[in-house]
This record gives structure tokens, C-alpha cells and sequence, in this order.
């Protein structure tokens, strides 16, 4: 299998933090946060490689970031990286966050092996290596979290599943939500599905947001739930930053 970090957004809301540098290059708790998910992700077994999917405006800087982490002494240092450029310039021309996935399934050739897909941006304190072994018994997997009430889900998309934990309701920021989970940017996609994303580019589709992938698969096959363990954090603004830097303290 190989894992896609989703790394090509320009986190204007961010300015002037990520003016110059990419948001899961910035630092949280004395490590950039793309060294977060990597470090959470090293203990799965067979990884052939991690694609970072970034833009014409940072690829250079991730080429410098995984030698130097290529240097540490983590396992996720251990890992084999390959930098794809998507070759957007800004936000006005960036392919979306579905359309950098089928960019680096056509161009580096890798739809016939499972795929990991993770935003560079999504901070995980436990590992989340179960996921993959979880994920291997339907055609596509997706990570939930608990952020406890309902109010605060209405930021986020709300989730609900049958027994077996198979979506059978996906619904991006609602109105009058119906659970406490939200799916996160952590997605397995088994080989045999990896197609489907040509038909839903091909059809017109936002290629943006991950979610809406998952939002147009789950009625088509079935789509299996991961809880995640620990402690979750989307950086998206200022003030989570900051928020995260305290919580993650403790986990360094």
C-alpha cells in the first residue's frame, strides 16, 4: 500500500504564517505537524512509499523538509518519499483536495496498490496504524472522531452508521445533525475502487474537499468507519494553532 499526504493548499487564513511556508511545515509542540502524521503512521506495515501532493509554490520546500527528516531518527524517517508537484500557482488555479488524489494516482502510476490518503494538516496524538488492518475489509474506509456535541459538528460533516459501521448518511456541515462523529481526512481506498475517482472527476464533480469523495461513494459501495483513538485537531485557523501547541505539549 502506499500513503498520499494532501499538501497543496495555500492556508490563506493562516497569513502571514504560511505566506512563505506550507501550513503542515509549520510547527506544532516543537515539530511540524506533517511530522505528526508521519510518526503516527510509521508503525503500519507494508508501506511502499509516501506521496506528498503539494503545489509549484512549496515543492521545493518539501523536497528539503524530507531530507532533513530522512536524517532523524523516527520510524517514519524510515519511509521512502516522493514529492509531487501538482503545478498550481495559487488558489485560483489549485486542483482541489480530490483532484490532487487522481493527479498522483495517473502520474505516478499507483492505482493497482491500496491507498492511504491523509491531509498534512490533521494532527493525530495516538498512532493510527489499526486503521489500515480495519480499513482492508471494504472497499473504502473512513476515520471517525467524536467532538462530543452537537453544536460543534455543525462546523464539520456529520456521520451516521449501521451496526456494522457502514455509512448510511454522510452530510457535509448540517443543519440539524444527528451524532456527535465527524469524518476526518483520513481515508482508505482498496485498489478495486481507486477507478471510481476517474468516473467522479469524468462526471464534473467538486474536485475539491475530500469529504464529498466519501459523500458520493458511500450510496455506490460500501464505505466502512474507523473511531480514532486520542486526541484530534483540523488546524485551520490562528487560534487552533495555538490551541494545538498547548495540547500537544504533552505528547512530545
Amino acid at each position: 500500500m502506499n500513503i498520499l499526504i494532501l499538501a497543496a493548499g495555500y492556508a490563506t487564513r493562516l497569513y502571514p504564517l504560511t505566506e512563505n511556508r506550507a501550513k503542515p511545515l509549520l510547527e506544532v509542540a516543537g515539530k511540524p505537524m506533517i511530522e505528526w502524521v508521519l510518526d503516527n503512521l510509521a508503525p503500519i506495515p507494508d508501506i511502499d512509499r509516501v506521496y506528498v501532493v503539494t503545489n509549484n509554490k512549496f515543492a521545493k520546500s518539501f523536497e528539503v523538509w524530507a531530507a532533513d527528516y530522512k536524517t532523524k531518527g523516527s520510524e517514519g524517517a524510515k519511509m521512502e518519499f516522493t514529492i509531487v508537484n501538482d503545478g498550481s500557482m495559487s488558489d485560483t488555479d489549485k486542483l482541489g483536495a480530490i483532484g490532487d488524489i487522481h493527479h498522483v494516482l495517473k502520474t505516478q502510476n499507483i492505482s493497482h496498490q491500496d491507498l492511504l490518503v491523509v491531509a498534512g494538516d490533521n494532527l493525530f496524538s495516538a498512532p493510527v496504524a489499526a486503521f489500515a488492518e480495519a480499513a482492508k475489509k471494504h472497499p473504502a474506509t473512513l476515520a471517525l472522531y467524536d467532538v462530543g456535541n452537537l453544536e460543534e459538528i455543525r462546523k464539520y460533516n456529520n456521520v451516521s452508521t449501521d451496526a456494522e459501521g457502514v455509512i448510511t448518511h454522510f452530510e457535509e456541515k448540517p443543519e440539524q445533525p444527528k451524532t456527535t462523529k465527524t469524518g476526518i481526512a483520513l481515508y482508505y481506498y482498496r485498489s478495486d475502487v481507486l477507478p471510481m475517482i476517474d468516473t467522479y472527476i469524468a462526471e464534473g464533480n467538486n474536485p475539491d474537499q475530500p469529504g464529498r469523495l466519501i459523500q458520493w461513494l458511500y450510496p455506490r459501495v460500501k464505505v466502512g468507519t474507523w473511531d480514532v483513538p486520542g486526541t484530534w485537531f483540523d488546524i485551520g485557523s490562528k487560534e487552533t494553532l495555538i490551541e494545538a501547541n498547548e495540547v500537544f505539549q504533552k505528547f512530545v
